[in-house]
Protein backbone atom coordinates (compact mmCIF):
# COMPACT_ATOMS: atom_id res chain seq x y z
CA UNK A 1 0.00 0.00 0.00
CA UNK A 2 1.33 3.52 -0.98
CA UNK A 3 3.05 5.59 2.06
CA UNK A 4 1.38 8.85 0.24
CA UNK A 5 -1.68 10.58 1.89
CA UNK A 6 -4.50 10.77 0.22
CA UNK A 7 -5.23 13.35 -2.72
CA UNK A 8 -8.08 15.82 -4.10
CA UNK A 9 -8.14 18.55 -5.94
CA UNK A 10 -8.50 22.35 -5.31
CA UNK A 11 -9.56 24.96 -8.27
CA UNK A 12 -8.11 28.45 -7.34
CA UNK A 13 -7.87 31.36 -9.77
CA UNK A 14 -9.00 28.67 -12.31
CA UNK A 15 -6.24 26.55 -12.21
CA UNK A 16 -6.22 22.75 -10.42
CA UNK A 17 -4.20 22.16 -7.66
CA UNK A 18 -4.00 18.78 -5.67
CA UNK A 19 -3.29 19.05 -2.14
CA UNK A 20 -2.83 16.34 0.57
CA UNK A 21 -6.56 15.89 1.99
CA UNK A 22 -7.45 17.19 5.71
CA UNK A 23 -3.83 18.92 6.04
CA UNK A 24 -6.32 22.41 5.94
CA UNK A 25 -8.62 20.40 8.52
CA UNK A 26 -5.78 19.02 11.29
CA UNK A 27 -4.42 23.04 11.27
CA UNK A 28 -7.93 24.07 12.05
CA UNK A 29 -9.62 21.62 13.44
CA UNK A 30 -12.97 23.42 15.37
CA UNK A 31 -13.83 24.89 11.95
CA UNK A 32 -14.72 21.68 10.05
CA UNK A 33 -16.40 20.65 13.48
CA UNK A 34 -18.84 23.33 13.87
CA UNK A 35 -18.74 25.10 10.00
CA UNK A 36 -22.37 26.83 10.68
CA UNK A 37 -22.70 27.35 14.42
CA UNK A 38 -25.04 30.44 15.54
CA UNK A 39 -24.27 31.61 19.21
CA UNK A 40 -27.38 33.00 20.27
CA UNK A 41 -25.39 35.47 22.88
CA UNK A 42 -23.82 36.50 19.86
CA UNK A 43 -26.85 37.23 18.06
CA UNK A 44 -28.00 39.15 22.05
CA UNK A 45 -24.92 41.03 21.64
CA UNK A 46 -25.88 42.40 17.59
CA UNK A 47 -29.10 43.48 19.40
CA UNK A 48 -27.48 45.52 22.43
CA UNK A 49 -25.17 46.66 19.79
CA UNK A 50 -27.66 48.03 17.53
CA UNK A 51 -30.20 49.66 20.33
CA UNK A 52 -26.88 52.01 21.78
CA UNK A 53 -26.58 53.40 18.21
CA UNK A 54 -29.96 54.15 17.74
CA UNK A 55 -30.10 55.58 21.09
CA UNK A 56 -27.26 57.34 20.70
CA UNK A 57 -28.29 59.48 17.79
CA UNK A 58 -31.63 60.36 19.67
CA UNK A 59 -29.85 61.24 22.86
CA UNK A 60 -26.04 61.71 22.49
CA UNK A 61 -26.37 63.47 25.70
CA UNK A 62 -27.36 60.50 27.45
CA UNK A 63 -25.31 57.99 26.09
CA UNK A 64 -22.25 59.91 24.77
CA UNK A 65 -20.04 56.67 24.31
CA UNK A 66 -23.32 55.10 22.62
CA UNK A 67 -21.92 55.29 18.76
CA UNK A 68 -19.10 52.37 20.27
CA UNK A 69 -22.41 49.98 19.02
CA UNK A 70 -20.28 50.62 15.46
CA UNK A 71 -17.44 49.32 17.06
CA UNK A 72 -18.87 46.35 18.63
CA UNK A 73 -20.03 45.37 15.29
CA UNK A 74 -16.92 45.78 13.83
CA UNK A 75 -15.37 43.29 15.55
CA UNK A 76 -18.79 40.43 15.91
CA UNK A 77 -18.20 41.01 11.38
CA UNK A 78 -14.44 40.35 11.28
CA UNK A 79 -15.22 37.18 13.34
CA UNK A 80 -17.90 35.79 11.63
CA UNK A 81 -16.99 36.31 8.78
CA UNK A 82 -13.18 35.20 8.81
CA UNK A 83 -14.59 32.41 11.13
CA UNK A 84 -17.08 31.08 7.77
CA UNK A 85 -14.08 31.83 5.21
CA UNK A 86 -11.75 29.06 7.95
CA UNK A 87 -14.50 26.74 7.99
CA UNK A 88 -14.56 26.58 3.97
CA UNK A 89 -10.78 26.81 4.05
CA UNK A 90 -11.15 23.74 6.33
CA UNK A 91 -13.75 21.56 4.34
CA UNK A 92 -12.11 22.68 0.72
CA UNK A 93 -8.70 23.55 0.86
CA UNK A 94 -9.66 26.83 -0.98
CA UNK A 95 -12.12 29.74 -0.47
CA UNK A 96 -14.48 30.28 -3.13
CA UNK A 97 -14.32 34.11 -3.31
CA UNK A 98 -16.87 34.81 -6.18
CA UNK A 99 -19.14 33.08 -4.01
CA UNK A 100 -18.34 34.75 -0.82
CA UNK A 101 -18.85 38.15 -2.69
CA UNK A 102 -22.26 36.59 -4.30
CA UNK A 103 -23.17 35.61 -0.99
CA UNK A 104 -22.51 39.41 0.81
CA UNK A 105 -24.37 41.04 -2.16
CA UNK A 106 -27.54 39.08 -2.00
CA UNK A 107 -27.32 39.52 2.05
CA UNK A 108 -26.68 43.19 1.97
CA UNK A 109 -27.86 45.17 -1.21
CA UNK A 110 -30.99 44.40 -1.97
CA UNK A 111 -32.53 45.73 1.54
CA UNK A 112 -30.03 48.63 1.24
CA UNK A 113 -30.80 49.65 -2.26
CA UNK A 114 -34.49 50.04 -1.22
CA UNK A 115 -33.56 52.93 1.00
CA UNK A 116 -31.69 53.96 -1.11
CA UNK A 117 -35.12 53.96 -4.14
CA UNK A 118 -37.36 55.62 -1.14
CA UNK A 119 -34.51 58.29 0.36
CA UNK A 120 -34.34 59.10 -3.32
CA UNK A 121 -38.36 59.50 -4.08
CA UNK A 122 -38.41 61.29 -0.94
CA UNK A 123 -35.66 64.20 -2.33
CA UNK A 124 -38.66 65.41 -4.50
CA UNK A 125 -40.84 66.26 -1.72
CA UNK A 126 -40.49 69.77 0.11
CA UNK A 127 -38.43 68.11 3.04
CA UNK A 128 -35.25 69.98 4.47
CA UNK A 129 -33.22 66.36 5.63
CA UNK A 130 -33.54 64.76 2.06
CA UNK A 131 -32.89 67.90 -0.19
CA UNK A 132 -29.64 66.05 -1.30
CA UNK A 133 -31.03 62.31 -1.29
CA UNK A 134 -30.55 61.55 -4.82
CA UNK A 135 -27.03 61.45 -4.19
CA UNK A 136 -26.97 60.42 -0.79
CA UNK A 137 -28.79 57.53 -2.29
CA UNK A 138 -26.16 57.46 -4.84
CA UNK A 139 -23.13 57.39 -2.44
CA UNK A 140 -24.85 54.96 0.00
CA UNK A 141 -25.23 52.36 -2.99
CA UNK A 142 -21.72 51.94 -4.14
CA UNK A 143 -20.60 52.10 -0.17
CA UNK A 144 -18.91 55.63 -0.34
CA UNK A 145 -20.04 57.89 2.25
CA UNK A 146 -17.27 56.86 4.70
CA UNK A 147 -14.70 57.75 1.93
CA UNK A 148 -16.96 61.34 1.20
CA UNK A 149 -16.93 62.07 4.93
CA UNK A 150 -13.71 61.06 5.40
CA UNK A 151 -12.26 63.39 3.06
CA UNK A 152 -14.17 66.29 4.50
CA UNK A 153 -12.35 67.98 7.68
CA UNK A 154 -14.70 70.63 8.56
CA UNK A 155 -18.51 69.67 9.33
CA UNK A 156 -19.58 67.16 7.34
CA UNK A 157 -21.68 68.60 4.12
CA UNK A 158 -25.39 67.60 2.87
CA UNK A 159 -24.27 65.48 0.34
CA UNK A 160 -24.45 62.12 2.27
CA UNK A 161 -27.47 62.78 4.26
CA UNK A 162 -30.07 61.64 5.50
CA UNK A 163 -28.61 58.37 4.86
CA UNK A 164 -24.84 59.04 6.48
CA UNK A 165 -25.18 56.56 9.03
CA UNK A 166 -24.30 54.13 5.99
CA UNK A 167 -20.93 55.20 6.20
CA UNK A 168 -20.16 52.12 8.84
CA UNK A 169 -21.47 49.80 6.05
CA UNK A 170 -18.87 50.86 3.28
CA UNK A 171 -16.06 50.54 5.94
CA UNK A 172 -17.53 47.19 6.28
CA UNK A 173 -17.82 46.40 2.54
CA UNK A 174 -14.67 47.87 2.12
CA UNK A 175 -12.78 45.12 4.64
CA UNK A 176 -14.98 42.63 2.90
CA UNK A 177 -13.39 42.99 -0.20
CA UNK A 178 -9.96 42.74 0.76
CA UNK A 179 -10.01 40.58 3.92
CA UNK A 180 -11.04 37.62 2.04
CA UNK A 181 -8.13 37.63 -0.83
CA UNK A 182 -5.61 38.33 1.83
CA UNK A 183 -6.69 35.91 4.37
CA UNK A 184 -6.49 33.05 1.32
CA UNK A 185 -3.08 34.16 0.19
CA UNK A 186 -2.19 33.56 3.93
CA UNK A 187 -3.49 30.63 4.19
CA UNK A 188 -2.11 28.88 1.66
CA UNK A 189 1.59 30.43 1.83
CA UNK A 190 1.95 30.05 5.86
CA UNK A 191 1.50 27.58 8.13
CA UNK A 192 -1.56 28.04 10.50
CA UNK A 193 0.56 29.43 13.56
CA UNK A 194 2.12 31.97 11.22
CA UNK A 195 -1.63 33.59 9.59
CA UNK A 196 -2.00 34.04 13.16
CA UNK A 197 0.91 35.60 14.12
CA UNK A 198 0.25 37.48 10.66
CA UNK A 199 -3.28 38.40 11.25
CA UNK A 200 -2.01 39.62 14.82
CA UNK A 201 0.52 41.85 13.29
CA UNK A 202 -1.92 43.36 10.59
CA UNK A 203 -4.46 44.18 13.43
CA UNK A 204 -1.55 46.46 15.18
CA UNK A 205 -0.64 48.26 11.59
CA UNK A 206 -4.16 50.68 12.04
CA UNK A 207 -2.77 51.73 15.59
CA UNK A 208 -0.10 52.84 14.13
CA UNK A 209 -1.15 54.48 11.40
CA UNK A 210 -3.72 56.52 13.50
CA UNK A 211 -0.56 57.59 16.02
CA UNK A 212 0.55 58.66 12.45
CA UNK A 213 -2.37 60.56 11.43
CA UNK A 214 -3.63 62.50 14.29
CA UNK A 215 -4.80 65.96 14.68
CA UNK A 216 -8.11 67.76 15.54
CA UNK A 217 -7.84 68.03 11.45
CA UNK A 218 -8.14 64.71 11.10
CA UNK A 219 -10.35 63.14 13.46
CA UNK A 220 -12.90 62.71 10.39
CA UNK A 221 -10.20 61.05 7.78
CA UNK A 222 -9.43 58.41 10.70
CA UNK A 223 -12.76 58.16 11.95
CA UNK A 224 -14.22 57.22 8.91
CA UNK A 225 -11.06 55.32 6.97
CA UNK A 226 -11.19 51.85 5.82
CA UNK A 227 -7.53 51.76 6.69
CA UNK A 228 -7.83 53.64 9.99
CA UNK A 229 -10.32 51.13 11.62
CA UNK A 230 -9.48 48.06 10.36
CA UNK A 231 -7.83 46.58 13.55
CA UNK A 232 -11.25 46.68 15.05
CA UNK A 233 -12.37 43.81 12.42
CA UNK A 234 -9.16 42.46 12.20
CA UNK A 235 -9.59 42.25 16.29
CA UNK A 236 -12.70 39.56 15.73
CA UNK A 237 -10.30 37.69 12.47
CA UNK A 238 -7.36 37.00 15.04
CA UNK A 239 -9.98 35.64 17.66
CA UNK A 240 -11.52 33.48 14.81
CA UNK A 241 -7.98 31.93 13.53
CA UNK A 242 -7.17 31.30 17.24
CA UNK A 243 -10.31 29.88 17.97
CA UNK A 244 -10.48 27.38 14.92
CA UNK A 245 -7.39 26.32 15.60
CA UNK A 246 -7.81 24.74 18.94
CA UNK A 247 -9.44 21.43 19.04
CA UNK A 248 -12.04 21.01 21.62
CA UNK A 249 -9.57 18.80 23.98
CA UNK A 250 -6.58 21.31 23.50
CA UNK A 251 -5.38 22.69 26.63
CA UNK A 252 -4.77 26.09 25.96
CA UNK A 253 -8.81 26.09 25.03
CA UNK A 254 -9.05 25.79 28.27
CA UNK A 255 -7.16 28.36 29.15
CA UNK A 256 -8.46 30.64 27.17
CA UNK A 257 -11.73 29.54 28.48
CA UNK A 258 -10.68 29.78 32.43
CA UNK A 259 -9.70 33.42 31.54
CA UNK A 260 -12.35 34.87 29.68
CA UNK A 261 -14.38 33.68 32.92
CA UNK A 262 -12.31 36.10 34.76
CA UNK A 263 -12.18 39.00 32.54
CA UNK A 264 -16.02 39.13 30.88
CA UNK A 265 -17.74 41.00 33.80
CA UNK A 266 -14.45 43.45 34.13
CA UNK A 267 -14.96 43.77 29.79
CA UNK A 268 -18.64 44.48 29.97
CA UNK A 269 -18.53 46.49 32.79
CA UNK A 270 -15.40 49.08 30.94
CA UNK A 271 -17.93 49.07 27.70
CA UNK A 272 -20.76 50.08 29.94
CA UNK A 273 -18.67 53.11 31.27
CA UNK A 274 -17.19 54.34 27.98
CA UNK A 275 -20.69 54.23 26.57
CA UNK A 276 -22.13 56.20 29.94
CA UNK A 277 -18.89 58.30 30.28
CA UNK A 278 -16.88 58.90 26.80
CA UNK A 279 -17.54 61.64 24.62
CA UNK A 280 -16.51 60.07 21.33
CA UNK A 281 -17.79 62.33 18.26
CA UNK A 282 -17.24 66.09 18.99
CA UNK A 283 -14.55 68.27 20.58
CA UNK A 284 -13.96 66.57 24.25
CA UNK A 285 -11.17 65.58 25.93
CA UNK A 286 -11.21 62.10 24.69
CA UNK A 287 -10.96 62.12 21.45
CA UNK A 288 -7.43 61.87 20.77
CA UNK A 289 -7.02 58.67 23.07
CA UNK A 290 -10.03 57.57 21.78
CA UNK A 291 -8.85 58.18 18.08
CA UNK A 292 -5.75 56.76 18.38
CA UNK A 293 -5.50 53.81 20.94
CA UNK A 294 -9.24 53.85 22.33
CA UNK A 295 -10.22 51.45 18.62
CA UNK A 296 -8.44 48.88 19.57
CA UNK A 297 -8.96 48.88 23.24
CA UNK A 298 -12.98 48.84 22.73
CA UNK A 299 -12.24 45.89 19.93
CA UNK A 300 -10.17 44.17 22.53
CA UNK A 301 -12.78 44.35 25.25
CA UNK A 302 -15.66 43.44 22.59
CA UNK A 303 -13.24 39.79 21.84
CA UNK A 304 -13.29 39.31 25.17
CA UNK A 305 -17.11 39.65 25.50
CA UNK A 306 -16.99 37.32 22.37
CA UNK A 307 -14.82 34.65 23.76
CA UNK A 308 -16.96 34.48 26.47
CA UNK A 309 -19.84 33.41 24.36
CA UNK A 310 -18.58 31.39 22.54
CA UNK A 311 -16.80 29.57 25.17
CA UNK A 312 -19.25 30.04 28.39
CA UNK A 313 -22.36 29.11 26.75
CA UNK A 314 -23.42 28.82 30.68
CA UNK A 315 -22.34 32.23 31.72
CA UNK A 316 -24.86 34.95 33.33
CA UNK A 317 -23.63 36.82 30.31
CA UNK A 318 -24.87 33.97 27.14
CA UNK A 319 -27.97 33.27 29.48
CA UNK A 320 -28.96 37.65 29.00
CA UNK A 321 -27.93 37.80 25.71
CA UNK A 322 -29.28 34.31 24.92
CA UNK A 323 -32.85 35.47 25.48
CA UNK A 324 -35.40 34.23 22.46
CA UNK A 325 -36.31 37.71 21.70
CA UNK A 326 -33.06 39.54 21.85
CA UNK A 327 -31.53 36.61 20.00
CA UNK A 328 -34.05 36.60 17.08
CA UNK A 329 -33.51 40.53 16.94
CA UNK A 330 -30.00 40.45 16.43
CA UNK A 331 -30.20 37.48 14.43
CA UNK A 332 -33.31 39.00 11.75
CA UNK A 333 -33.73 42.38 12.43
CA UNK A 334 -30.52 44.14 13.01
CA UNK A 335 -29.36 45.08 9.27
CA UNK A 336 -33.14 46.56 9.44
CA UNK A 337 -33.22 48.49 12.09
CA UNK A 338 -29.68 49.85 10.97
CA UNK A 339 -30.78 50.98 7.79
CA UNK A 340 -34.31 52.64 8.49
CA UNK A 341 -33.62 54.11 11.97
CA UNK A 342 -31.99 57.28 10.65
CA UNK A 343 -33.86 58.34 7.68
CA UNK A 344 -36.68 57.60 8.94
CA UNK A 345 -36.09 59.99 12.63
CA UNK A 346 -34.58 62.48 9.86
CA UNK A 347 -38.20 62.10 7.79
CA UNK A 348 -40.71 62.15 11.03
CA UNK A 349 -38.66 65.41 12.63
CA UNK A 350 -39.55 67.11 8.57
CA UNK A 351 -43.37 65.95 9.35
CA UNK A 352 -43.03 68.12 12.68
CA UNK A 353 -42.78 65.00 15.19
CA UNK A 354 -40.95 66.60 18.17
CA UNK A 355 -42.03 65.30 21.63
CA UNK A 356 -42.68 61.97 20.47
CA UNK A 357 -39.83 61.44 18.00
CA UNK A 358 -37.96 58.97 19.45
CA UNK A 359 -40.40 56.44 20.48
CA UNK A 360 -42.30 57.15 17.37
CA UNK A 361 -39.29 56.64 15.33
CA UNK A 362 -38.50 53.48 17.19
CA UNK A 363 -42.16 51.86 16.05
CA UNK A 364 -41.45 53.18 12.49
CA UNK A 365 -37.91 51.24 12.64
CA UNK A 366 -39.08 48.37 13.65
CA UNK A 367 -42.38 47.69 11.12
CA UNK A 368 -39.66 48.90 8.63
CA UNK A 369 -37.36 46.23 9.59
CA UNK A 370 -39.88 43.52 9.67
CA UNK A 371 -41.10 44.61 6.44
CA UNK A 372 -37.78 44.48 5.11
CA UNK A 373 -36.95 41.57 6.38
CA UNK A 374 -40.13 38.86 5.49
CA UNK A 375 -40.46 41.02 1.90
CA UNK A 376 -36.90 41.59 1.19
CA UNK A 377 -33.87 39.60 3.14
CA UNK A 378 -35.62 36.44 3.42
CA UNK A 379 -36.77 36.35 -0.58
CA UNK A 380 -33.30 36.83 -1.06
CA UNK A 381 -32.04 34.56 1.25
CA UNK A 382 -34.08 31.91 -0.52
CA UNK A 383 -32.81 32.87 -3.49
CA UNK A 384 -29.23 32.29 -2.87
CA UNK A 385 -29.67 29.27 -1.21
CA UNK A 386 -31.26 27.90 -4.19
CA UNK A 387 -29.05 29.64 -6.64
CA UNK A 388 -25.45 29.13 -4.03
CA UNK A 389 -23.93 25.83 -4.89
CA UNK A 390 -21.01 25.18 -2.56
CA UNK A 391 -17.83 23.87 -4.09
CA UNK A 392 -17.59 20.23 -6.14
CA UNK A 393 -21.83 21.04 -6.53
CA UNK A 394 -22.99 20.80 -2.68
CA UNK A 395 -25.00 23.28 -1.69
CA UNK A 396 -23.48 26.18 0.07
CA UNK A 397 -25.55 25.44 3.23
CA UNK A 398 -23.25 27.18 6.38
CA UNK A 399 -22.71 30.16 3.47
CA UNK A 400 -26.69 30.36 3.10
CA UNK A 401 -26.89 31.02 7.34
CA UNK A 402 -24.39 33.98 7.23
CA UNK A 403 -25.60 36.68 9.29
CA UNK A 404 -25.66 40.49 7.92
CA UNK A 405 -22.99 41.51 10.25
CA UNK A 406 -23.21 45.08 10.03
CA UNK A 407 -25.83 46.63 11.90
CA UNK A 408 -25.27 50.12 13.48
CA UNK A 409 -23.57 52.99 12.71
CA UNK A 410 -21.81 56.19 14.59
CA UNK A 411 -22.90 59.66 13.38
Amino acid sequence: MSSQPPIHTRQHSGRREAVPAGREAEAFPSAVRTPGKRVDGIDGLRTLAVMLVIIYHFHPDKVPGGSIGVDIFYTISGFVITRLLLAEFARTGGIGLWQFYRRRWWRLVPALLVVCVMTALLSFAPLQSFRHGVSAALLSAFSLVNLVRAAQAGAYSGVTAPLGHTWSLGVEEQFYLLWPPVLLLLLRQLRARTVLIAAAVLTLLPLLWRFHLWDAQAAHRIYNGPDTRADQLLAGAVLAILLARLAPDDPWREKLRTWAARLWVPAFVLLGLIVWQVQITGHSAWIAPEYTVGFLVTALLTVVLLTALELLPGSPLAKVLSIAPLAWIGRNLSYGLYLWHYPLMHLLSDLGVRRMLFPSTLLATFIMALASYFLVEEPCRRFKQRGGKGRRGTPATAAAREPAATAAAGG
